[in-house]
């Protein structure tokens, strides 16, 4: 496997350009099982899922002149790298590819899907698109699903395929489904719960190892480095596990936790079984309210921080150590702050453990090792390219600092003996921003893997963000700052390396921790991952029986709401906010007939009616209002009250609103959540239903939407009016109305523009480039605004 065995050849078929698809006879044979049949490809990065897809998708074309291929990935940016790609290669006018994303307005989608040949989008937006009845699926020739180990539980894949195999259906047509992915897993179980969810039937699977595929690609050559703790360092962790045995020996006296084999319960306990023991603990709550219980899902809560901490001061360094000693002394202080911070901060021993990583002068010695590597590297080959993965964004920090020469614990880069020469690196990390770390927009992420590529970086620091999907260059070192005991994304990583030239991967380890059996772990993954491919591999495949069963429990119970509105000669209309696709009420909504009309609601969640607005929250979004300063859950039903005549919140969750905490961190007392309903229910005359899950809440709202929409006398229907009864409270509120009502811009945009132009009358009299500097007013927005207030009305005629 050290260099391709022959000069390259090249597809020839009349919808490819010449010469630009190299032909390989693996990714050949795949292409020709999947034309006939839907099934999941699993290849490792590097050897080629897209041009498998691009075979099936030109002879799909070809033969269904008619027949569209919609092309999913999970990012905006794969989504703009798949459509580029195929302009590339296609012999097809550059208007009959169309990239689908949140910038372009639903209408305007709604044309462009049906002239488009191919649609390259994120499965969010299909998903709102289908929910709104702007398009649909029956005519989709090819349905291709990138990354499609994401297609479980509530994912919007799921839904698609769903609705795919069923509009379909309805024309008389089959279905033909790729998912690709270069890794589904380990778990058998999962495997085949997205070969259910998609509708895949076969599994086709390739590794460097196989025959047909070594003639195509280049040795990769593993080694790991053993690193030493410092005997400081390991001070510090005993330090922590004594009062990590602390706790856990309390949380014995209360009964949970079983001894291990060692007497060291804090040390062996996974962060599985504690919160697995959170679930224990919670569902006791449930029935019985006795103040052991509580105690223990605080002392559950103190031993997940100490453990992390532990896990920071062995495997990662005292700068991500200090910062999150940080995080949890702002957490302590806070209003909001948990009662395990607040407790841990009190505890002598944990606090030395603080004042031991403040003082430290030094720093883990992977981070020496790690500059070593990069040193020796970029030496020996200047046109190198480099990526670091850390599993913490500290992490990342605290690697890009010192290589970019800036203070590390009081001693710069050059105090520490490296030289940076010839190292140019880069911050790659997610779009979350923290206090202290400003996230990454998409299009910085792009503009960065861009300048990588072009060799203005050579060293990229990244997080899981460069692990999946993105079109990054084909680099000479992967270094893993840390092992992962995931298969998925340590396939994902090593895919990098090896793919134009012989690549190297360097997996750091420190001596005596997690770290080596986080490598055995992800090893042993790999392998059974491996095994159960081949087990399905070129084989039917079963399918998840539980899976089957719940689904035909739920679509028994819509049919039964289909039912019972079959006399209904009109259909009922529900306003969801945009928000609410991320959980399955807007899907149970649509299969159950309901037209559904997606907004960006300044209060509530469905709109029903002019007088009826529902604000829907789970039993955990409930708690979390009540504690975070951020969610004034009384402010939101203030404002609901004020916005509608006729206002209802409702509750889903099968546990009780009682004794629960967030991630068992927080609490509210049973006292305080009655005082809330009372208040939610007395004060502001707002009623509380409880639902038992996402179908039930859908089944409510459905039934209430049908009797609010039943037509009067006259046989007209009720409008729903998502802006409610007109606000009379304040010059303000209808000031913000009135604006909100523009293009749909919604009631925090409706703010910014009214900051900035004061008056309503100098925000219709501003240009386009004055509304394109307001916050939150993009190109887009700013052009549909001067079309709706500047175009002349037109009154329809018949």
């Amino acid at each position: 496997m050290n260099a391709p065995k022959f000069a390259p050849q090249f597809v020839s078929h009349p919808l490819l350009k010449e010469g630009v698809v190299e032909r390989r006879e693996y990714q050949t044979a795949i292409a020709e099982a999947a034309k006939k049949e839907s099934l999941m490809l699993v290849l490792p990065t590097g050897l080629g899922k897209t041009t498998v897809a691009l075979l099936v998708l030109v002879e799909r074309l070809e033969r269904q002149a008619n027949g569209k291929i919609l092309f999913l990935a999970p990012t905006r940016p794969l989504v703009e790298q798949h459509s580029a790609f195929l302009k590339a290669v296609l012999r097809l006018d550059g208007s009959l590819i169309q990239t689908f994303t949140g910038t372009i307005a639903p209408a305007k989608r709604e044309e462009q899907w049906r002239s488009a040949s191919v649609v390259v989008s994120t499965p969010q937006i299909i998903e709102n698109d289908l929910l709104s009845g702007r398009i649909d699926l029956g005519g989709v020739a090819l349905l291709i699903f990138d990354e499609c180990h994401r297609a479980v539980g509530n994912y919007s894949y799921v839904y698609i395929a769903e609705k795919y195999a069923e509009q379909t259906a309805e024309q008389g047509r089959e279905p033909l489904v790729l998912g690709m992915t270069a890794s589904p897993g380990s778990d058998k179980k999962k495997i085949l719960e997205i070969c259910t969810a998609l509708g895949i039937s076969r599994v086709e699977s390739r590794t460097e190892h196989d025959r047909d595929v070594a003639p195509y690609i280049f040795r990769k050559e593993l080694e790991w480095r053993s690193v030493e703790v410092p005997a400081e360092m390991q001070r510090q962790k005993r330090v922590l596990e004594e009062v990590l045995e602390e706790r856990v020996r309390r949380l014995q006296k209360l009964g949970f936790l079983l001894r291990k084999k060692s007497g060291r319960v804090g040390r062996e306990i996974s962060k599985t079984e504690l919160l697995e023991l959170r679930g224990k603990i919670e569902t006791q709550l449930a029935r019985q309210r006795q103040p052991s219980l509580y105690q223990a899902l605080s002392l559950q809560a103190e031993v997940l921080k100490i453990k992390h901490a532990v896990e920071l001061v062995e495997t990662q360094g005292i700068f991500a150590l200090r910062r999150y000693f940080d995080r949890l002394r702002a957490e302590a202080v806070s209003k909001q702050g948990s009662k395990a911070a607040k407790r841990l901060l009190k505890d002598h021993k944990f606090v030395e453990a603080v004042f031991a990583a403040a003082s430290y002068e030094g720093e883990h010695p992977k981070l020496g090792v790690l500059l070593d590597i990069l040193r020796n590297e970029v030496r020996a080959n200047p046109e190198t390219r480099i990526i670091v993965f850390t599993n913490y964004r500290d992490t990342a920090e605290m690697v890009f600092s010192a290589l970019q020469g800036r203070s590390l614990q009081g001693r710069s880069l050059q105090e520490q003996g490296s030289e940076k020469e010839g190292i140019r690196a880069v911050k790659f990390i997610g779009q979350a921003s923290k206090p202290e770390d400003k996230g990454l927009k998409q299009r910085e992420q792009v503009e960065i893997i861009k300048k990588f590529k072009d060799g203005v970086f050579n060293v990229l620091v990244a997080t899981s963000v460069a692990e999946e999907g993105l079109d990054i260059p084909a680099t000479d070192l992967v270094l893993f700052y840390e092992p992962i005991p995931s298969a998925i994304r340590s396939i994902q990583r090593k895919g990098r390396t090896a793919r134009k030239k012989i690549g190297r991967v360097v997996v750091l380890i420190a001596k005596g921790t997690r770290d080596e059996a986080y490598y055995w772990v992800s090893r042993n993954k790999e392998r059974e991952m491996r095994k159960r491919i081949n087990e399905m591999r070129n084989g039917a495949t079963p399918t998840v029986e539980e899976a089957r069963e719940e689904r035909s429990e739920q679509q028994r119970k819509i049919t039964d709401l289909k039912n019972d509105d079959e006399a209904a000669e009109q259909k009922v209309t529900v306003v969801v906010d945009s928000r609410e696709t991320k959980s399955g009420v807007p899907r149970f909504l649509e299969k159950a007939g309901a037209v559904l009309e997606l907004q960006n609601l300044g209060v509530g969640d469905y709109v029903v009616s002019e007088k009826v607005c529902i604000e829907r929250k789970t039993t955990a979004d409930f708690l979390d209002s009540l504690v975070n300063g951020r969610r004034n859950l009384l402010e939101q039903v203030r404002r609901l009250r004020s916005e509608y005549e006729k206002p209802l919140l409702v509750l889903e969750g099968r546990g009780s609103v009682y004794g629960q905490g967030q991630e068992g961190q927080r609490r509210v007392h049973p006292n305080a959540v009655r005082g809330v309903l009372a208040a939610i229910a007395l004060d502001f005359s707002v009623p509380v239903l409880q639902t038992r899950d996402e179908l039930d809440t859908a089944s409510l709202i459905y039934l209430i939407a049908k009797r609010e929409q039943q037509p009067n006398a006259n046989g007209t229907k009720t409008e729903v009016n998502p802006h409610g009864k007109k606000p009379s409270a304040s010059l303000k509120e209808q000031q913000e109305f009135l604006v909100s009502a523009l293009s749909n811009v919604g009631v925090v945009t409706a703010r910014n523009l009214l900051r900035r132009f004061k008056t309503v009358e100098r925000l219709v009299t501003a240009s386009e480039e004055e509304l394109r500097e307001v916050e939150r007013v993009g190109k887009k927005t700013a052009e549909r605004l001067k079309e709706v207030l500047c175009s002349e009305y037109e009154e329809l005629v018949g």
